[in-house]
């Protein structure tokens, strides 16, 4: 197919674009593979991993932390790779086809092979195909709006992100069943199944598409020009802020999912597996947006502007909480109690709405803060923060590490550790956001 054939500007139109709803339809089958394989990849790295032998071979805890957070630092640094080649060569839809299909074949090694090679090969393979074709994804929703349906284009990008955690839910509840019930290998092959479906359904919306194409050598002279370089600079601090939040936020994956075993899991009239409990993040998510969109944020709004930037704000300390909250809860264990799920599950809601407000706002702050053709890039950026964020908490993890495999701190004080972090982080940000000043670039 020509390119000539593709439309490469937005329809002039007040409604919402036709390309919309394969976009979404796309990443809530993408985001049911992504959650569905990180839902249980400590619980595999830690009760189902095996040698070339065949016999188990089971990573400790905190291995298994190192690596859930080295791989989804990795996971989130890739975006800047994809971005570049969109943005330079290929263009966002090539690029998101393309990565799509070496992301199918990540987790075709995963449900194939349950040792270490297959769960390096599987990871790294996920890493680049998820990774590469974020930022595209995100920025290819904006592309297409023009300045006649621009008033929609928050509507948008929050049906994305409902998009997103509607997958993440259905996948965190069945995903864990499914390993307990039948094993790694059928419970690795259902999200890649999905992924399938999501590269399918983009590729069935192409001619639905606004097609913007790669800028060549006008990206790398608006990348490198005085505006480019002041909106990166601008943009990267905020980001290092975020990148604090996913340090934390991402631990309801990890360090939450350890902490539930020894917990009560009995709630609501179920007995809950430990690795299904983070299934209340997209659900809340799916709470939130309508309820902030057209409630919370409405209301305040009375009494004093909800800028993004607030907004952020708002987010960074939410976390903080409810580590806060994780380290009484590990006090208790450590004194032979077994506190409710139901108290992590309030840290989860506290976590989500913080998710909701920093992350949910920097995806359309970042596309109208960025030049036109830097979207992808800047978009990249911000994803990096998530990278970051989870670098940092390998490490962390890394070197509170014995040569034993035993750890150097109690987990009570890893939790209140990261609560006391989080919060002069909080109060670093806020000074830094009432100096920092917005400026809108919208396509059309």
């Amino acid at each position: 197919m020509a390119k000539s054939e593709y439309a490469s500007q937005p329809v002039a139109t007040s409604s919402m674009p036709p390309g919309i709803p394969f976009i979404i339809g796309n990443e809530a089958a993408e985001r049911f593979s992504f959650y569905g394989m990180r839902a249980i990849l400590v619980v595999f790295m830690t009760e189902y991993l095996r040698d070339r032998s065949g016999s188990l071979a089971p990573l400790t805890n905190a291995q298994a932390m190192q690596y859930y957070h080295s791989f989804q630092s990795a996971a989130y640094f890739f975006p800047m790779a994809g971005a570049l080649l969109a943005d330079i060569f290929l263009g966002k839809y090539l690029t998101i086809l393309s990565l799509s299909l070496v992301y199918c074949f990540g987790h075709l090694a995963l449900a194939l092979d349950d040792t270490a090679l297959g769960l390096q090969l599987g990871l790294t393979l996920i890493a680049i195909g998820s990774g590469g074709i974020k930022p595209c994804v995100s920025a290819h929703v904006g592309d297409q709006f023009g300045s006649a349906n621009s008033h929609l284009l928050e509507k948008a990008f929050y049906w994305f992100y409902f998009s997103i955690n509607a997958g993440s839910f259905i996948s965190t509840l069945l995903i864990p069943v499914l390993l307990k019930n039948h094993g790694p290998h059928l419970a690795f092959a259902v999200p890649g199944i999905l992924m399938l479906v999501a590269t399918v359904v983009f590729w069935i919306g192409r001619r639905r598409f606004v097609h913007i194409p790669p800028g060549g050598r006008e990206f790398i002279r608006e990348a490198l020009s005085r505006k480019g370089i002041q909106t990166l600079l601008r943009l990267s601090v905020i980001y290092l802020f975020v990148a604090a939040f996913w340090s934390l936020s991402d631990q309801a994956y990890s360090a939450w999912v350890f902490q539930a075993k020894a917990m009560d899991l009995h709630f609501l009239g179920n007995e809950w597996l430990p690795s299904q409990v983070g299934a209340v993040n997209p659900l809340l998510v799916l709470v939130y947006i309508p309820l902030f969109s057209y409630w919370l944020y409405p209301t305040l709004n009375r009494y004093f502007q909800m800028t993004p930037l607030r907004k952020i704000g708002i987010g960074l300390i939410l976390p903080a909480i409810a580590f806060f909250l994780s380290y009484w809860i590990e006090l208790k264990i450590a004194s032979g109690m077994k506190p409710s799920i139901g108290w992590q599950l309030l840290g989860h809601a506290l976590v989500t709405a913080g998710e909701v407000l920093a992350y949910g706002t920097c995806l359309e702050f970042s596309y109208t803060q960025a030049p036109p053709r830097m979207k992808s890039l800047v978009m990249s950026l911000m994803l990096a923060a998530v990278a970051v964020g989870n670098g940092f908490t390998a490490l962390v993890n890394h070197y509170i590490q014995n040569a034993d495999g035993s750890v150097k701190l109690s987990m009570a004080n890893y939790y209140l550790s990261f609560a006391i972090f989080m919060v002069i982080v909080t109060g670093v940000y806020v000074p830094f956001a009432k100096a920092f000043k917005e400026r809108s670039h919208l396509q059309g």
